[in-house]
């Protein structure tokens, strides 16, 4: 690894997707962020795998928009399910984007190419560095850090927390992390399976056991979400097996043929109090964690990221922080929107009443008849009514 300057403007802690597009953005506005992650390999799970056209958007600008398109599948259709009853079908084709569908790309692809297109506009990752604390000093921020040569100390004028929903950046700086968690545990799976519906659709399945979300991936496979109130650590093909077949499709005709990699995970929902401390900001999980539901986690990280890297700049020039005040405002309330309708999606997904049950599945297929609600829902999913 190259000595770590002991100096820089911007000081970037996190290199995942959300760090990496800061520091595109940044790059692409001419100033040199300096971005370090702990792990010294680089991720090969695909986590996050849904990409909405807001994201594609903003980061065209940036080069990545095409390799992401080239490495993805697009997906015009999310469709919401119990059982066999469909309930609404959402359909993103007719929206007024040049990216009229959702993208599914495995996270760690979409690394690869962030980090590409990073390395092309001239810019490195320190990997194998971990924050140890931060301290202000006057018109700076000092980071401790720890590496495999030894303990160092980086002066930064602006430290942006791209590190995750543990975040060490938020933690440090004492920013309450407000919320609670989810009582179920979800599982996650990439699989090679024989699936009876349509590669064009996302499909959420409601039951009363909990959600179960199936989506295409490149190379005719498959993303599998559920929810289950006691998760084994280390789930297998039997059990997501057994999901399909309690809350997927009644006919029966799932085959699970390969399953490539499966985790359990727990998730809460939780925002941070504020988004700019001083001069640190937090982006992503480490200001906002929330369900899978709708795919909105990975999106809002980037969003937020490259939206913020112009006030940055200007506050790195010495500008007053007006702009930076706004985006805090701007973020803050997308950010409390998007946890409220994903806990809500993830509730109604999991209502265990019949009655409740049934009273749902009735006033969501009454209202997907409403003349334009389903082209509300595509852009509200797709993120293009987002403002800030």
């Amino acid at each position: 690894m190259q000595p770590l300057p002991l100096h820089r403007d911007i000081l970037i802690v996190g290199a995942g997707p959300v760090g990496m597009s800061l520091a595109l953005a940044l790059r692409n506005l001419g100033a040199d962020p300096l971005l370090i992650e702990r792990r010294s390999d680089i991720p090969n799970t695909s986590r996050a795998a849904v990409i909405h056209a807001k994201t594609l958007e903003m980061l065209e600008d940036l080069g990545a928009t095409a390799p992401l398109l080239a490495a993805g599948v697009k997906v015009p259709v999310f469709r919401v399910r119990d059982r066999g009853q469909v309930l609404v079908t959402v359909d993103f084709s007719s929206l007024e984007t040049p990216y009229p569908f959702t993208l599914m790309c495995p996270q760690n692809r979409t690394e690869e190419i962030l980090a590409a297109c990073l390395d092309a506009a001239g810019g490195t990752i320190a990997r194998g560095v971990e924050l140890l604390n931060l301290t202000s000093a006057d018109d700076r921020v000092v980071a401790r850090v720890k590496t495999a040569e030894g303990p160092a100390q980086i002066s930064a004028k602006w430290v942006v927390g791209c590190d995750g929903a543990h975040s060490p950046v938020r933690d440090t700086v004492g920013i309450p992390f407000v919320g609670a968690p989810y009582q179920q545990d979800f599982v996650l799976a990439d699989v090679e399976m024989e699936w009876p519906l349509s590669r064009d659709e996302v499909s959420l399945f409601f039951s009363p056991q909990g959600l179960v979300v199936v989506a295409p991936l490149p190379d005719e496979r498959y993303r599998i979400v559920a929810t289950l109130d006691h998760a084994p650590e280390a789930p297998g093909s039997d059990l997501f097996t057994a999901l399909l077949a309690e809350r997927g499709p009644p006919s029966g005709n799932v085959t699970i043929k390969k399953l490539l990699w499966a985790s359990r995970f727990r998730l809460a929902h939780r925002i941070a109090k504020q988004f700019v401390a001083g001069r640190v900001v937090l982006c992503g999980d480490a200001a906002h964690v929330h369900s899978p539901a709708g795919g909105q986690g990975m999106n809002t990280g980037i969003q937020d990221a490259v939206s913020l890297a112009p006030a940055l700049v200007e506050a790195v020039n010495g500008a007053d922080d007006e702009r930076l005040a706004k985006w805090q405002k701007d973020r803050l309330a997308i950010a409390h929107d998007l946890i409220a309708t994903t806990d809500r999606l993830t509730k109604a997904a999991t209502m265990h009443s019949p009655i409740g049950r049934t009273v749902r599945n009735s006033a969501i297929s009454i209202a997907s008849h409403w003349p334009g609600l389903t082209d509300r829902m595509a852009r509200k999913l797709s993120e293009l009514d987002r403002v800030g």
